[in-house]
């Protein structure tokens, strides 16, 4: 089902809890400007106010998305003359690194389908989802330092996805990986031959999503996000421990427990999609 909303840069659709964005500049590779920066944390944040269990993200036209777009550094460097700092280039940088902070936060799952060229912002992007599903063709690479600039949002979530070693080597050489080797680095999780194949198995990765309990995966979701952060083990654990309890005494637990019991689905789960 098609959502109604203007929006210059994403074709939206929404099938049942699963919202489907695609980035939608293919004459551009689906290069991101600012305004697509904003349009995407816009549907996102609606997506967490709406309660949607999946956020599917994608592109039009066989690519995923080549970075960002050169037009907007042009009209920043003329904010610059004007300004006489460079604080439209600061502006334009950290939108982007606040859509990467706020798609990795999000307590619904993102899956990203990765095609053709993944590069810059769009390997952002890909280092920030849940999951991430890559037809062959996929290229993934950062230019930045090629064109003497710095992956400078981008890295700090490159590093946490594929580790300090590999993310030196790709962003210091600019090098290309295929989608296996992304796949071998941890940044991809499965990949596909064709098209055909790569949407049967997003269907497939889709139905497993909607037969876990949205809360549980919710709160499991932010467990290991908060893994991944400066707590010691003891608050961590502590932290986790209180959220375990509230799950065992919540409604999902019970359902899930008697569903278990009763040998069948229990009522969040989806028999199949579509």
């Amino acid at each position: 089902m098609s959502i109604d909303t203007c929006t210059e840069t994403l074709q939206l659709s929404l099938e049942e809890d699963i919202l489907h964005i695609s980035l939608n500049r293919p004459h551009v590779r689906n290069a991101m400007n600012l305004c697509m920066v904003e349009e995407l944390r816009q549907q996102l944040q609606l997506a967490v106010e709406k309660n949607r269990r999946i956020v599917v993200l994608r592109g039009i036209g066989g690519h995923f998305c080549a970075g960002g777009d050169v037009q907007d550094m042009v009209y920043a460097r003329q904010q610059s003359l004007e300004e006489h700092s460079g604080q439209a280039f600061v502006r334009l940088n950290r939108a982007f690194g606040r859509l990467l902070q706020e798609t990795e936060q999000l307590p619904c799952v993102v899956v990203v389908v990765l095609e053709g060229a993944v590069l810059g912002g769009g390997f952002g992007l890909a280092c920030v989802s849940d999951l991430a599903l890559a037809h062959t063709n996929a290229q993934f690479r950062l230019p930045e330092t090629g064109l003497g600039l710095l992956p400078a949002q981008i890295a700090p979530f490159v590093v946490r996805r594929v580790g300090l070693g590999a993310a030196r080597r790709l962003a210091l050489t600019g090098c290309s990986l295929t989608a296996a080797e992304a796949q071998a680095l941890g940044l991809v999780h499965e990949c596909a031959t064709d098209k055909d194949t790569l949407d049967a198995l997003l269907h497939t990765r889709l139905e497993q999503i909607l037969r876990c309990a949205p809360q549980a995966n919710r709160h499991t979701k932010a467990l290991l996000l908060r893994s991944m952060t400066d707590l010691s083990w003891d608050p961590l654990l502590d932290q986790a421990a209180e959220a375990f309890a509230q799950a065992v005494q919540g409604n999902e637990s019970m359902e899930g427990t008697l569903a278990f019991m009763q040998k069948r689905l229990p009522a969040w789960a989806r028999q199949t999609l579509g």
